[in-house]
């Protein structure tokens, strides 16, 4: 069954009707609508910005885990011997998807009269793949097309560009390990075929690494059957610091292992976005907190328009905590309608702005990341309920929190005072 609004408490029906407009206060009115819409753009855009920039963080994370790895175990000098038995250790370890072995060592690249400084790692397509989204980043030929003996590399397409270099090129690889000669130390030199290029969209990694297979890449370094290190892929990758934790304990006193994860490699990187959500969070909220108590000065005026209401219903009996509730609620209100509305559309934007976006560049023949100049050339978005859910709590919160000084004022008016001149 229906409720009444004359079953309501009266200070919230007297509240209630004081935020409609009457015929002498539609001033009062649009100064109300104003905060309401202030407040609700204020929210949406706290929304949709935390949200964005959750689709950033989101994206470089995936795009740099698609060549880092979750976790890594090195050994000392680059060198690690007993890698086999290692890996089978570790591999029933807790959170443990894949291992792979990799030999990592510096190179200078050459094509015609273009040479570059790259990063060469050596890999076994299969095992790299499993813990590693390098093969989906692929733009040319395959991770696979790396074969043992075969001299196939695989480059970044940035490296690949300033080389000047397509499918089917042929590069040489220059060695700083040189070997001894009669004339002096020469560098170990050896021709690799280009047989693959990827572009993760990270110039750290598509302008400076080259991979090649793990069998090549130990006979151009001397490496014997040893290997640079193994890399682990986890189900969850939060959960690397605890990992990397019970694998130092585990492996403690067997032998000269580091062990690191992607949360100690880019550190300061992710510290730097997170760093940055927060600012923003601190700068939109005050945006918000400008609209909040905007509802101030529109409680201030209801007070001054409201004096000889008020002093009657002082008369009648009422309270001054009575008064100090009508003018809470009429506030409450406004930040309440605000704050739903501009969730509703900040939450309704975000959810669909992969697809609002290209729709304003169609429209206006504009695109805000170029892929010229942005490695993402479309912004994404991840909405997280938790961030929504705080937002609109802060808003209500500062809302209710604006209405409390004009409250106290109407409170303390004086019966006689207000009607003197009535």
């Amino acid at each position: 069954m229906a409720i009444k609004l004359t079953t309501l408490p009266y200070e919230i029906f007297v509240g209630l009707r004081y935020t409609r407009a009457k015929r002498r206060n539609h001033f009062i009115s649009f100064i109300s609508m104003t905060s309401m819409i202030g407040i609700g753009l204020g929210v949406a855009a706290l929304i949709i910005v935390l949200s964005v920039m959750n689709g950033f963080q989101e994206e470089l994370r995936s795009r740099i885990l698609g060549v880092a790895s979750h976790m890594q175990i090195s050994g000392v000098d680059n060198k690690l011997a007993d890698w086999p038995i290692l890996a089978k250790e570790v591999e029933h370890a807790p959170h443990v998807q894949a291992v792979a072995p990799y030999i990592m060592a510096q190179g200078m690249l050459s094509y015609g009269q273009s040479v570059q400084g790259a990063i060469v790692r050596g890999v076994l397509p299969v095992d790299e793949d499993r813990v590693a989204d390098l093969g989906r980043h692929m733009r040319a030929g395959k991770l696979t097309d790396l074969k043992e003996g075969e001299f196939g590399i695989v480059l970044g397409a940035e490296l690949a560009q300033s080389l000047g270099v397509i499918l089917g090129d042929k590069v040489v690889v220059l060695a700083p390990q040189g070997q001894f000669t009669p004339t002096g130390i020469v560098p170990r030199i050896k021709q690799f075929r280009v047989v693959g290029i990827f572009q993760i969209g990270m110039y750290e990694y598509d302008a400076g690494l080259a991979l090649i297979h793990m069998a090549d890449a130990a006979k151009l370094y001397r490496m014997g059957s040893d290997v640079s290190g193994v890399r682990l892929k986890l189900d969850d990758l939060f959960a690397a610091p605890r990992v990397t934790t019970a694998l130092v304990a585990q492996l403690q006193g067997k032998g000269n292992y580091y062990i690191s994860d992607w949360t100690e490699q880019h550190a300061n990187f992710f510290r730097a976005v997170q760093m940055e959500k927060r600012v923003m969070f601190i700068i939109l909220a005050l945006i918000v907190a400008v609209a909040a108590f905007n509802i101030v000065s529109t409680l201030v005026m209801a007070v001054t328009d409201k004096r000889a209401d008020i002093a009657i219903m002082r008369t009648f009996g009422a309270s001054p905590s009575s008064i100090m509730q009508i003018f809470i609620v009429q506030g409450a209100l406004i930040g309440v309608i605000g704050t739903v509305f501009g969730a509703i559309f900040g939450v309704v934007i975000a959810l669909n702005i992969e697809t609002i976006v290209p729709f304003i560049e169609r429209t206006l023949g504009i695109q805000f990341l170029a892929k010229d100049v942005y490695y993402i050339s479309e912004l994404p978005s991840h909405l997280l309920w938790g961030d929504v859910a705080v937002i609109t709590v802060m808003s209500f919160i500062l809302s209710l929190l604006a209405t409390l000084y004009p409250s106290w004022r109407a409170a303390r008016i004086n019966p006689a005072e207000a009607l003197r001149y009535e």
